[in-house]
């Protein structure tokens, strides 16, 4: 009796191993000791770069490369593991395909998006860029979705409102993106300065004309290489890339514009910078200075009271 005992659990392992249980054990257990594997040298690497690498930007694209090559690396593993031979491999494909297509259909719009900024480059780390009317400069690029350092909001000008803005990567397809760094990286500013009627307007646009070549002067020669380079991809031209100031009027004063080129990350500075050579400079003169909305009232029978008035009071007073 024994021995039969032991011949049915005999039995019932040839049975296992016939029906594949024993073997599906097995590629769970091989499957999770891979992962883990990957995973331990994944976060090995990752604590190695941290610890020597300093520079901030090859050390983001060197850990993105070690979580995408972790990836593909698992994800073959699980393949090579699961399914031997070609034709279980394509029944795999298209069942999972058909699934992500029809139950995923956002994820697989957002993966499609990464491939595209991948591969078009829209905008690269680092670009300040606008999408759905949020502003900022992109900080990473996942799978999935970018995310950039948010700008303006409730912050005025183009400083940092210390907020994250996650943005699905498939948004790129449906509404507008701006790239403030694309083309010859760099963009147009102005300064307005208003002056009233009665100040030396010349004077003031000549001031103003030096104080632009002073601060932007230098970076037209650079735009114009940036131009030329950029023209091979775009159909960028300017003729005119030095500052330039504009003359115009309206109720208040005479507006003088000051038009120059920045780098889109130092427009405040650029900006604080010539207004502070504008006040300094309006302040040594004494025929210039800043306007303001005023009203002026003219009225015949007023200035003719004013001056019956006026010699009344002199007539008392010579009694």
């Amino acid at each position: 009796m024994d021995w039969l005992n032991d011949n049915s659990e005999i039995y019932e392992f040839v049975e296992k191993i016939s029906s594949g249980e024993i073997w599906t054990l097995n590629r769970i257990l091989l499957s999770l000791a891979g992962l883990f594997i990957i995973w331990i040298v994944r976060w090995g690497l990752n604590k190695l770069i941290f610890d020597k690498i300093e520079d901030i930007t090859a050390r983001y694209w060197w850990s993105k490369f070690i979580n995408y090559a972790s990836f593909f690396l698992g994800f073959l593993m699980i393949v090579s593991i699961w399914f031997r031979g070609i034709q279980p491999l394509l029944t795999f494909i298209g069942i999972f395909s058909a699934g992500v297509a029809i139950a995923l259909r956002s994820m697989l719009s957002n993966l499609a998006g990464w491939l595209f900024i991948i591969w078009r480059r829209p905008f690269r780390m680092g670009d300040r860029i606008e999408i759905d009317g949020v502003a900022g400069d992109v900080i990473d690029i996942r799978f999935f979705q970018f995310s950039i350092m948010e700008i303006g909001n409730w912050v005025e000008a183009d400083q940092s409102t210390g907020r994250v803005i996650h943005v699905p990567n498939g948004r790129i397809f449906e509404v507008e993106l701006a790239n403030f760094s694309a083309g010859f990286r760099f963009i147009w500013n102005e300064v307005s300065v208003l002056i009233p009627f009665e100040a030396n307007w010349k004077k003031g646009k000549k001031i103003l004309s030096e104080i632009a070549d002073e601060r932007a002067g230098h970076l037209s020669e650079k735009a114009r290489e940036r131009v030329r380079h950029a023209s091979r991809k775009f159909m960028i031209y300017y003729n005119k890339l030095t500052p330039i100031v504009y003359t115009s009027v309206e109720d208040s004063g005479i507006i003088l514009t000051v038009r120059y080129l920045c780098e889109p990350q130092k427009r405040r500075s650029s900006e604080e910078k010539i207004w502070e050579d504008i006040l300094n400079e309006f302040q040594k003169e004494e025929d210039l200075s800043f306007g303001y909305p005023t009203q002026r009232i003219y009225s015949k029978n007023l200035d003719e009271l004013i001056k019956k008035k006026f010699v009344e009071t002199d007539k008392e007073r010579e009694e």
